[in-house]
């Protein structure tokens, strides 16, 4: 899916950055949809089938992570957050109810388009038009389970494999700690530095410089995304 006609939710109850957001989306050729409240949200939910949502969590009428669950309902959506709560608890809370990334305002415009389009992507992935990762000199295969840097296998340890599985099957998107200790562990309550220690290790078998990535981020005490 491309900018090229991708629609776009703006559920933001302060006109100024409504019109803000609508003229930067329409600079970038996308449609928007616009709602001032959660109801409204959910309205242009049932009569309409935007591409993305670009979500206030300060509405006046609802929590804005209820407000996540319940978009959640009509499916997978993307749903990128749009907020002035900078806290990480808040980010952590809104990635686990769903939402696929998290901008803090005041934000850049350039940022904010780069979070659009890997949501976006993230969505191709979810509906089967990728199964694999590729930027630069990483490649992952998920069908056939292969890595490769540099055209050259990398070698990973069954744990890596899997933290790098879970990161190109969301790729783009921002995966908690919670998240990947869940489905990697199967247990949430396991010790997150065992995850900091596999993801050094990864970063240093798929990263040209692991001390300056490029594919694997550090989102600071929220968790890791691929880019």
């Amino acid at each position: 899916m491309t900018a090229d006609g991708a629609t776009i939710l703006i559920v933001e109850d302060e006109p100024p950055i409504r019109r803000l957001l609508r003229t930067t989306l329409a600079g970038h050729d996308y449609r928007t949809l616009e709602a001032a409240t959660g109801a409204e949200a959910l309205q242009a939910m049932r009569h309409h089938r935007p591409d993305l949502i670009l979500l206030d969590l300060g509405l006046p009428d609802r929590d804005g992570l209820e407000l996540i669950a319940e978009i959640r309902k009509f499916g997978p959506v993307p749903i990128v957050v749009l907020s002035g709560r900078g806290e990480e608890a808040t980010k952590v809370a809104a990635l686990d109810s769903g939402a696929d990334d998290y901008v803090t305002k005041p934000f850049g415009a350039e940022e904010l388009m780069a979070r659009l389009r890997a949501a976006l992507r993230h969505r191709l992935q979810q509906q089967g038009a990728d199964r694999g990762f590729a930027s630069g000199t990483l490649k992952v295969d998920l069908v056939r389970r292969l890595v490769e840097r540099d055209g050259e296998a990398v070698k990973l340890s069954p744990k890596e494999y899997d933290i790098l599985e879970q990161l190109a099957i969301h790729a783009g998107k921002v995966l908690t700690h919670r998240h990947l200790l869940r489905e990697v562990w199967r247990d949430e309550a396991v010790d997150p530095q065992y995850l900091r220690v596999y993801i050094r290790q990864l970063r240093q078998k798929i990263e040209t410089d692991p001390a300056s990535p490029q594919h694997v981020l550090t989102e600071p005490g929220v968790g890791y995304r691929l880019v």
